[in-house]
Order: structure tokens, then C-alpha cells, then sequence
């Protein structure tokens, strides 16, 4: 093993303005080294923005970094605290596996904190052993990747090291680090966790800071924290509408994996939806389907609340005045959320200009999806195309027919082309995403061999949603059969 004394890299430049809030925020905390780190994936591109030294990094050095046996100079090692509504229940938790190495500041002069994931056993482990092991690491790498390429805002995955030790969890597995790269780890839960422990001294302190980092131009708004409950719930809105646009089900919308800056954030048992149904659900925990894929807007609005509870001190004196106050703002996120998705939608189906029966025509197309079990991916890139009334299995389809006639008469009073209207589909449609079947065997050979040259691939093809792979590369387009239908994901914990 590597001590976790100080080391110095090229182009860290760590500024640490969390571990300078006062102390119930937080706990200094280093990371438990390992054994024998390997470096299974590097974002190169990723590393390169943040202004690091990549070929540095690529090697034995990186991998002892990203593992945690080397802290870089100026890092501030420590674990935050927070609690959650966990399936509608209050915890108190905190940083249990993961340790917040400090903020890096960008050659553009953007912050960005750099957390380790599994990186042992913190003042917040309860019973848990910090650890996390290859399969879950490599999933948030995944995923947290392919929604950055699909234009979602999400926290982004810098690097996962083997640790060459076993993790014990269901049964004996590898163990492994995830390094997480977000513009804050700040949450729901952790305005939920300074609200019980600080009061309203605290909450001040935090949601001053939290609006100096993500939201500096309410400062000078004359009631900067209902502004800044607004901005929260607005990125909120359009974010869950972004998910809700490619069939992104998060699985564990817990309050404490709601993230202050609108990133998506903790990808434990999420995944993409093949098969259109608004019930969906894929996590193995999830069993009254709380979190299903057409729950998430509700859930979205729920957390909200709870964050708006801990902010009523501070957006009025007078508690009536304030609950005033914050239930309007809350109950804004709904006609928000359904401009974002309406918006988002459209543009799917290809319209440029807005119609009072739009919603009725994206409606009654996904009444359809769902009655005949359509792909929900590939039923949208399907539309963009001369020929798809015609296709086999479809001619016959009345229903689906009528509904076809309808959008050509919908599109028809526009004045684009056709060929525009396509162009702005194919953008706008993915035609390759994180099939569930292509991610779990990434991950089973990742997990059994040590190997990780299907996760590559499949990062190299998710890196270009929108763009159709080449000839040798199409079986990544293929819904799974469909025995997949019934597939369940983890949290890994």
C-alpha cells in the first residue's frame, strides 16, 4: 500500500471553500488506502477540461490517486453530512464510502468538486465497510457518461481503479473507486441535515453559500432565498422532463439524491427504459414502484417540498407569510415541468411552432407505445423516416395508421420541410443509448475477468447518441428480447 501522505501533480488546483463552512458540515476524513490499484477507465477528455495532466495521470500514479493511497497537494480530505428521505423516510446519513477530495478550479476558472466513491469507512458508515465494488462503479461511469452526451445535466465519472481487494456483498467481488466529478455535492438532504443540527443560523449559512456557487446572480435579489428556491425548482423541472424525453428511470429518488445545482446525481439502480411503460420500474428495492419512471415528477415535486421546509426561516420572518411564500413557488414545478416536457416532445416529433392539440397528439402516441409494446427509443428515431407507415407490422396497425395521418396533417401547417423536420429529429432522438442487456454484460465481463474492453465500446458509441453507429457496430442499436422486459438493477451498496 501507498501512505495518503500529500502529493504533488500537475495541473491539480484545488480551492476548498466547502471545508471552510463551519464544522457540522462536515468531518475531516482521509481515505482508507488499497492494496493494488488498478486503473481500469480513464476520461481523458474529462481530465483534460478540468486542466489535469492526463498522461500524469493514465499510469501507476493516477490509479493511486484514484484510489485514494496519494492525496494531491491541496486537497482537503473530507466527508459531508447530510440526511434523506429514503422511500419517504427521514435518516440521518452523510458521506458513508466516499470522501470529497476538494474543488478543483478549471483553466476557465469553473469549480468542480472531485469525490472519491468506495473509498473506505467515514464518521457516516454506520454498519457499512465504505467500500464499493467493479459493477456499480462501472454502471455510474455509464451512465453519468451517456447523460452528459445526451445533454443532460448530470455529475460526470473521472476515473474507476480496481483496488484488488474483495468487497463481500451478496458474494465476494471486486472491489473498486469511483471518482466523481459534480459542480457541488450539495443536496436536498443536506439543507434536510443543517436545518435539524444548525437551525436557522445554518441554513443561512448554507443557502448563502450554496447561492454564491451556483446561483450568484440572486445575491441582489430582494429575497435571494425564495429566489433561490425558484432556481432550484425550475432546474429541477427540467431536468426531470429531460429524463422523461430519453426514458431515463433514476430507481432511488431518495432526498439526499436530489442535487441543489440540477445535476443528476447517485446512479445506483437506474437505467433506460426499452419498452414503452409509464409503470416501469427497475430496481430490485423499489417494490411499491415509488420511484417509476411516470413517478418521478411527483417525487421531483416532493423532494422539493422538503427543501422548501428547511428554507422558511430564511424567506420570511413570519411563518405563515413564508409557508405563503413557498407553497407558491412549489406548486409552479408542475406547470414547469410540463412546459419543459411539452417543449422537449415536440421538438421529438419534429414540430417547430406550438399548436393547442400538440399535447392530445403526443398523448395518443404514447397510448399507442404502451398498448403494443413499443420500443421507446426506437419508435421515436423511427418517425423520422419516409417509410415508416409502410414498415412490417405496421401497415396494418389502424390505430397507429390514424395517429400517422394525424402528425402528417400536424406537420403539413408548419412552414419546414421535411428534410428539416427530420434533421431536428435525428438531434433530438438517440439512436443508441445504455442498453440495459449491452451495460449488464459490460459489466459481468468487467466483474469476472478484470476486463473492460465492452465498456469501452460501449462508451465510444454512447459518446455519439445521436449519431447511427457504423455497419460492424449496428447490434448496439437492438432492443433485447424480449425476456428482458422483467429486468432488475441493484444499488450495490
Amino acid at each position: 500500500m501507498t501512505d495518503t501522505s500529500a502529493h504533488s501533480t500537475p495541473g491539480w488546483n484545488f480551492d476548498n471553500s466547502y471545508a471552510q463552512l463551519p464544522d457540522v458540515f462536515f468531518m475531516a476524513q482521509k481515505p482508507t488506502p488499497v492494496r493494488k490499484p488498478k486503473l481500469l477507465l480513464f476520461n481523458t477528455q474529462l481530465a483534460e477540461f478540468l486542466g489535469l495532466d492526463t498522461k500524469a495521470l493514465s499510469g501507476s500514479e493516477g490509479a493511486n490517486i484514484f484510489a485514494g493511497n496519494q492525496i494531491p497537494t491541496g486537497a482537503e480530505p473530507i466527508a459531508q453530512a447530510y440526511a434523506g428521505h429514503q422511500f419517504g423516510h427521514f435518516t440521518m446519513l452523510g458521506d458513508g464510502r466516499a470522501i470529497l477530495l476538494g474543488e478543483q478550479v478549471t483553466p476557465i476558472g469553473e469549480r468542480y468538486d472531485i469525490q472519491l466513491k468506495g473509498s473506505g469507512q467515514t464518521p457516516f458508515s454506520r454498519r457499512g465497510d465504505g467500500r464499493a465494488v467493479v459493477g456499480p462503479m462501472l454502471r455510474e461511469y455509464i451512465i453519468s457518461e451517456s447523460l452528459h452526451a445526451l445533454g443532460i445535466p448530470s455529475t460526470r465519472s473521472l476515473a474507476v481503479v480496481e483496488t484488488g481487494e474483495t468487497v463481500q456483498r451478496d458474494r465476494p467481488l471486486p472491489g473498486a473507486v469511483l471518482t466523481r466529478v459534480a459542480h457541488s455535492h450539495i443536496r436536498v438532504g443536506t439543507f434536510e441535515y443543517i436545518a435539524r443540527q444548525a437551525g436557522e443560523d445554518g441554513i443561512r449559512a448554507l443557502a448563502d453559500y450554496a447561492i454564491q456557487r451556483h446561483y450568484s446572480d440572486l445575491i441582489i435579489e430582494d429575497n435571494p432565498y425564495l429566489s433561490f428556491f425558484q432556481a432550484v425548482v425550475d432546474r429541477q423541472a427540467s431536468l426531470i422532463a429531460q429524463w422523461q424525453l430519453v426514458g431515463f428511470i433514476h430507481g432511488v429518488m431518495n432526498t439526499d439524491n436530489m442535487s441543489i445545482s440540477g445535476e443528476s446525481i447517485d446512479f445506483g439502480p437506474c437505467a433506460f427504459m426499452d419498452i414503452y411503460n409509464p409503470a416501469t420500474v427497475f430496481s430490485s428495492i423499489d417494490q411499491h414502484g415509488r420511484y417509476a419512471y411516470n413517478q418521478q415528477p411527483t417525487i421531483a415535486q416532493w423532494n422539493l417540498t422538503r427543501l422548501a421546509e428547511t428554507l422558511l426561516p430564511v424567506i420570511h420572518t413570519e411563518q405563515a407569510k413564508a409557508v405563503e411564500l413557498a407553497t407558491e413557488v412549489l406548486e409552479s414545478f408542475s406547470k414547469r415541468y410540463e412546459e419543459y416536457w411539452l417543449d422537449g416532445m415536440r421538438t421529438k416529433i419534429g414540430l417547430f411552432n406550438e399548436e393547442e392539440d400538440d399535447k392530445t397528439l403526443i398523448d395518443a402516441l404514447l397510448k399507442w407505445m404502451e398498448a403494443s409494446k413499443q420500443d421507446f427509443t426506437d419508435t421515436f428515431r423511427n418517425l423520422a423516416s419516409d417509410t415508416i407507415a409502410q414498415t412490417e407490422g405496421l401497415q396494418n396497425d389502424n390505430i397507429f395508421q390514424a395517429w400517422h395521418e394525424s402528425w402528417r396533417a400536424r406537420l403539413s401547417r408548419q412552414p419546414q420541410s421535411t428534410a428539416e423536420v427530420y434533421e431536428v429529429m435525428n438531434v433530438s432522438n438517440p439512436t443508441v443509448i445504455p442498453r440495459n442487456h449491452r451495460v449488464e454484460s459490460a459489466l459481468q465481463q468487467a466483474t469476472e475477468t478484470g476486463k473492460v474492453d465492452e465498456c469501452q465500446q460501449l462508451l465510444k458509441l454512447l459518446a455519439t447518441p445521436f449519431t447511427k453507429p457504423a455497419e460492424h457496430e449496428i447490434e448496439y442499436l437492438i432492443a433485447p428480447e424480449f425476456i428482458f422486459a422483467d429486468y432488475r438493477t441493484f444499488c450495490g451498496t
